[in-house]
């Protein structure tokens, strides 16, 4: 079987109704490597890359109320920039490429429930409406 674990996915097919960074983007501490006096960050065991997450606001009226904010982990050489608010609002707008979903069994709380790891190569703007080009990208982490 040619199932490994992980699926790539499109943005749109996760996040049918946008997706909104609500917090900063962090880097994730590496627990095996890391000691209380020297914090390690994670590195993508594919890539090298160091790795980083993000909290996203899915705005899906028919998601459960536990799974409207989602971690996403990007990896990246550099901290990624997420796109700008819109004006007068609190929230950026995302899209992210190169999305993998790994889904994995969560047994919080004593019920079992498929839960799921997001994963993403990019962060960048959305895609202007009716241009069918995207808008230009925030710094997804890459040199320039």
């Amino acid at each position: 079987m040619a199932i490994n674990g992980k699926f790539k996915v499109n943005h749109n097919d996760v996040f049918p109704h946008g997706a909104y960074v609500v917090g900063d983007v962090e880097p994730v501490r590496d627990f095996e490597r890391s000691t209380k006096e020297r914090p390690v960050q994670a590195t993508d065991k594919d890539s090298g890359l160091l790795v980083w997450s993000v909290s996203v606001l899915d705005p899906d009226p028919d998601a459960r109320k536990d799974a409207k904010t989602v971690t996403v982990k990007i990896s990246a050489p550099h901290q990624p920039v997420p796109p700008e608010a819109i004006p007068g609002m609190p929230f950026r707008p995302v899209e992210f490429d190169g999305l993998t979903v790994t889904p994995y069994l969560n047994e919080n709380g004593g019920r079992a429930r498929v839960a799921y790891s997001f994963r993403a190569s990019v962060m960048r703007a959305p895609q202007q409406a009716g241009s069918g080009k995207p808008a230009p990208r925030a710094n997804s982490g890459e040199a320039a």
